[in-house]
């Protein structure tokens, strides 16, 4: 693990990263972008634009777990390298997403990120319909 700058309550940086899956919407296997920042996390279908969009619930520093139930999709169980907001620490954090939960937690302090599924849609690529 590496110290990085403090990072402020409000910083943006955190996670992004892809995962490659069946889509829940257009079936295809396809790049499903992940992005989490604390005031927001989202998985979108790089194929077909079909958005979840999730919500901070709590953040907490307690007993290592999860706050992710199986819900309607595949749960999801990755591991990113990313900064921690909490201990500082560039370093692992374990994230969980379900169909209705998201999940991020630092694996040095155990600093927990909860977001709850909060809207869906579909993005048109406008390119895309052009050619």
């Amino acid at each position: 693990m590496s110290r990085t700058y403090p990072l402020s309550p409000m910083s943006d940086r955190f996670i992004f990263t892809r995962y490659r899956t069946d889509c829940y919407h257009c079936k295809e296997n396809a790049d499903q972008i992940i992005k989490a920042v604390p005031y927001q996390a989202q998985v979108a279908c790089d194929n077909c634009g079909a958005t979840r969009v999730y919500i901070p619930r709590i953040e907490d520093v307690s007993k290592e777990g999860t706050f992710t139930k199986i819900g309607c999709y595949d749960l999801w169980q990755l591991v990113e390298t990313a900064p921690c907001r909490n201990c500082h620490l560039t370093g692992l954090h374990d994230l969980t997403i379900g169909c209705r939960h998201f999940t991020v937690r630092c694996r040095n302090c155990g600093f927990t990120h909860f977001y709850k599924f909060d809207l869906e849609y579909i993005a048109k690529d406008e390119l895309k319909d052009q050619t």
